[in-house]
């Protein structure tokens, strides 16, 4: 027998598990996870048509494109207006709308804006064009974070800088538990970031809320056992972090990245982009390190907000409010080719993974 059958075989065991345990409970079940990536994988493999009736996966805010606030796109597009400026970014930002423009269109319009792999990459930029100053748009969760702290302590050029967007995804759990019109049972914690900062920080969230969570890889059958392992802690009336990801994640997490993050960031209240400021949820960068920072280095100020395009729902789909499909303007004004709102531009946005396998 291949490993596809014998995957296929144990898929079917934990599924048959999953209903025997879904006739215990007499209401619908409503799980969140928080990760662009385990929406992929549950769209792509229809993971949701195979799960019992009453039990319910939904998106939360697991794509740091998607929460990036208009005010820190617009920074970008107006230091890339200036003649001396390169801004770099990842792909998935060019084309994210603003409150204006996109970066995207801002390329466009001749100014000069480039797509980078990393920091790296604008780093090595900034050496080889030292008449110019290069702004990298540090935006992601913890996950990419000790990339950016990790260049920073070495002492990369001086005419190289950073928007600093980055968030941290265990404080938006007060959000998400906290909303009165949403009962989440339980959570399916991020496999990415949990292998950075480890598994504990939650503990004291799952405490108290009183809500199970697991922290889980990306295969089929990683969502299906953690759903599952949820479902038992329902059952059992226990609220633990368990990790079913240990092939990556410890407790501890990755203490190396940490001392980085440590070292070169500090916490700060920050903007998400369609839910409102979160406390602690942002980095940004200490004192000492001030001079890589675009925002003081050049000046700029700009009022900010969190409100979404005019009939644009991601705010809801952020949260979990909605699906996809419920926004007005999913796949008639806003689809992939021409996106209204972040959710569908980014490979890790409900909305645009909703599109590509209508798991709507």
């Amino acid at each position: 027998m291949n490993a596809n059958i014998e995957n296929i075989e144990f898929s079917k065991e934990i599924l048959a598990n999953l209903k025997t345990i879904s006739a215990k409970f007499p209401r619908k079940v409503t799980i969140m996870h928080v990760c662009g990536t385990h929406e992929y994988t549950i769209a792509k493999n229809g993971i949701r048509s195979l799960l019992p009736d009453n039990i319910e996966v939904i998106s939360g805010p697991g794509c740091p494109v998607c929460v990036c606030p208009t005010v820190d796109l617009d920074l970008a597009i107006e230091l890339s207006k200036r003649k001396d400026t390169i801004i770099t970014s990842f792909g998935d930002m060019m084309r994210v709308p603003s409150s204006t423009i996109s970066l995207h269109e801002s390329k466009a319009m001749g100014y000069d804006v480039r797509v980078v792999y990393g920091p790296h990459d604008a780093i090595e930029l900034a050496k080889s064009n030292p008449d110019k100053e290069v702004i990298f748009f540090a935006i992601g969760f913890e996950t990419t974070a000790p990339l950016i702290a990790f260049e920073i302590s070495e002492k990369p050029p001086t005419n190289f800088s950073i928007i600093t967007a980055y968030k941290t995804v265990p404080p938006a759990m007060d959000v998400l538990l906290g909303l009165e019109d949403i009962a989440i049972d339980g959570f399916i914690l991020p496999g990415h970031v949990c292998a950075i900062i480890g598994s504990d920080p939650f503990i004291p969230y799952a405490e108290k809320y009183h809500s199970p969570m697991i922290v889980s890889g990306f295969e089929v059958n990683d969502m299906l056992i953690s759903i599952l392992g949820i479902l038992q802690q329902l059952l059992e009336h226990r609220a633990e972090v368990e990790n079913t990801y240990t092939r990556i994640v410890k407790a501890e997490g990755n203490l190396a990245a940490k001392k980085f993050m440590k070292q070169i960031f500090e916490e700060c209240d920050s903007v998400w982009r369609g839910i409102g400021m979160i406390p602690k949820s942002g980095l940004q960068l200490r004192e000492e390190f001030q001079q890589y920072d675009a925002v003081r280095k050049f000046g700029i100020k700009l009022p900010g907000n969190a409100k979404m395009p005019p009939g644009c729902s991601c705010h809801l789909v952020l949260i979990g409010k909605i699906p996809p499909k419920k926004c007005p303007l999913f796949g008639k004004s806003c689809t992939p080719q021409k996106p209204v709102g972040p959710c569908m531009v980014s490979h890790e946005g409900s909305c645009k993974i909703a599109y590509t396998f209508r798991d709507i």
